[in-house]
């Protein structure tokens, strides 16, 4: 293939690729007993997700409450609201425990240079500030059950540029003493007490949130503090009460929702749930209840749609676009709409052995004309991209166009095929480019039938489910309109599950006790099937369809949940393996890791941190002894 060719896949294919993988039903994983921050011990749950707005990932800190182990918070569904809002969740273990095991809210100075205030506050700076978790600094969050509620409103106030919002779940007002955690409510001034705790960083305040919950079952914290700390904190940020209520529906578990002004805050009645952390169906543990809703799930859709410091700003976006040739020039047109703004400029780039690219604006009508320079003969990408007033671009458009006369009629060309599996579905993509820009199709055959794939410039994909488990593959062939056609074939390896007893998993290591009563609840001493789904870094975990019934996270058995690439190969001695592929794909099969520029990111082999060439479509062989622990180079 021509560098020319190859640019034009590189360029066009990479969009589609990132969409295809966000498809992939892969889970992130627990860290255990990190210590961070200040803290001994903190268990860390990292999304394979990115939040919905910002960039990066966000990050939700949980305080456990009074006699309530970290532990309890790694069967509290965590894991579904840190991958559906791209929240990565740390969970500490406090350092100055008060009375049974609490957070000390009634006790010692609240101030940044104390006791946990201080700890927390190096929690979230510390990873926020690590490049490596992709966290977005004004999506840091800080949520609590109880007495870690308290001190969680209480850290938020004390550091309000910090922590973007709060989630307090039946948390006794800040400032109280021990005794009305369990006694009678104590009255609080809520406002006076968060500002002055705040001092000089009470400006934060204007872009700060809270949502305030508390269990209508709850008999041990009296719930009272549920309107006295959601009124408290409206006067912090000076907003009014909305009228009426909502309802929060999570399946068939509810919230009674009101809201103040601009969404400020929200005051939840979490029905049917006793003095416990609220975690949706299937939650259970040491003071965590499966009756309510899933509320770091609220938590997450509440932040995503209400912060007020992530630049919301949509670049413009683009329609009706136009290409066409005229002699040794091509013609584009069309409209580029800013819904917040006005189009700065739009700019058109011509690739082909040589690139060049134009500019300009848009009329009254938002309607843009561009042509660009003599070109030679050949085949281009052209790329139309859309900017803003405010610099923010919006998603690009992409086609091939033809300047001068059609070469030989040649089959169209595959490239970067790749499978990827999760549990019985696996996704195939790729490039495909035709230089006479007549394709028809491109058809992906698997053992139990053949699929059409989606063509989006020069990307393709195609998705099958229910596969047979064990070794397979695919063959992807692309046709066009000649009945010119080419082939390429990429294996896999399916894991197709396991049926058995709840006692016999556990036996064979798929689960293990610490979920054992709501697997038992949910399934007794009937048979059922567990898939095996990648965890990341080389680990999987065993889970149910409804992932309400989960185990341990382990070591893959096999191959399952990775990603072949018809480029790759076994080899070595042992039971090396080694894979070659462009870094994104070994970054996507969990492979490598990248940090830095997202546009420009470095690469590493995932377990050594050995540099890889190249940025994302730089093409490295790593070897693997283990599955886990990736060295780049082939196998010895």
């Amino acid at each position: 293939m021509t560098n020319r060719k190859q640019h034009i896949l590189q360029s066009a294919g990479l969009g589609l690729s990132l969409i295809c993988s966000a498809n992939v039903a892969d889970a992130g994983s627990w860290q255990q007993n990190v210590s961070i921050g200040g803290f001994n011990k903190v268990h860390v749950y990292t999304p394979d997700t990115a939040s919905p707005i910002g960039d990066g990932k966000s990050l939700l800190i949980v305080l456990h409450g009074c006699t309530q182990s970290i532990d309890a918070y790694l069967s509290a569904n965590l894991e579904q609201a840190a991958e559906k809002f791209g929240m990565v969740v740390a969970v500490p273990d406090a350092m100055n425990k008060a009375g049974f095991s609490c957070w000390s809210y009634w006790q010692g100075t609240k101030s940044r240079t104390s006791g946990d205030y201080k700890n927390l506050i190096n929690l979230a700076n510390a990873m926020s500030g690590d490049a490596a978790r992709d966290i977005d600094p004004d999506q840091v969050y800080i949520a609590g059950l109880s007495s870690g509620a308290s001190f969680a409103n209480t850290t938020a106030c004390i550091a309000p540029d910090v922590f973007a919002g709060m989630g307090i779940s039946a948390g006794p007002s800040i400032g109280t003493s021990s005794s009305g955690a369990i006694g009678s409510c104590e009255t609080a001034n809520v406002t006076s007490r968060c500002n002055s705790y705040a001092g000089s960083y009470a400006s934060h305040f204007d872009t700060q949130i809270s949502s305030i919950a508390h269990g209508t079952s709850d008999t041990t914290v009296d719930d009272c503090y549920n309107t006295q700390n959601a009124e408290g904190m409206a006067g912090v940020y000076g907003v009014n009460q909305l009228p009426g209520s909502n309802t929060y529906s999570d399946g068939s578990r509810t919230a009674s929702e009101t809201l103040w002004e601009d969404g400020r805050v929200s005051m939840l009645w979490l029905n049917g749930v006793d003095h416990s952390w609220s975690g949706g169906q299937g939650a259970n543990g040491s003071y965590i209840s499966g009756a309510g809703i899933n509320y770091a799930s609220y938590l997450g859709q509440y932040f995503s749609e209400n912060n007020r410091r992530v630049d919301r700003n949509q670049g413009p976006v683009l329609s009706d676009i136009s290409l066409s040739t005229s002699g040794n020039q091509i013609l584009v047109s069309g409209t580029a709409t800013d819904q917040e703004g006005s189009v700065q400029v739009v700019e058109a780039t011509f690739d082909g052995d040589t690139s060049s690219s134009v500019s300009g604006g848009t009329d009254a009508t938002d309607f843009f004309s561009l042509t660009s320079p003599a070109l030679a003969d050949d085949l281009y990408l052209v790329t139309v991209a859309a900017t803003d007033n405010a610099g923010a671009s919006g998603e690009p458009f992409s086609q091939t166009v033809r300047v001068g006369p059609e070469p030989p009629a040649s089959a169209p060309v595959l490239s970067e095929v790749t499978a990827n599996v999760a549990a019985q579905c696996v996704t195939i993509s790729g490039s495909v480019v035709d230089e006479n820009q007549n394709l028809d199709t491109v058809e992906v055959a698997f053992n139990n039938s053949t699929v059409t794939a989606s063509v989006a410039g020069t990307s393709f994909s195609a998705e099958q489910c229910n596969l047979p488990g064990g070794n397979g593959s695919a063959t992807v062939t692309a046709t066009d309109l000649t009945d010119l056609s080419s082939s390429t074939t990429v294996g896999f390896e399916v894991d197709a599950g396991v049926t058995a007893t709840l006692d016999t998993h556990i036996a064979d290591g798929r689960l293990d006790y610490t979920n054992y009563a709501n697997c038992y609840l949910e399934y007794s001493t009937a048979a059922f099937r567990l898939d095996e789904l990648p965890a990341g870094g080389g680990q999987c975990q065993w889970q149910d369809d409804d992932r309400s019934c989960t185990g341990p996270t382990v070591a893959c058995s096999g191959s399952s949940g990775g990603s072949s690439s018809g480029g790759s190969s076994g080899g070595g001695e042992g039971d090396c393996t080694e894979q070659s592929a462009y870094n994104y794909y070994h970054k996507t099969a969990g492979r490598a890791y990248s940090t830095g520029n997202p546009m420009a990111p470095d690469y590493f082999a995932q377990g050594t941190d050995e540099p890889m060439q190249g940025s994302t479509w730089g093409l490295n062989t790593l070897s693997s002894a283990d599955g886990q622990n990736w060295s780049v180079g082939s196998c010895p």
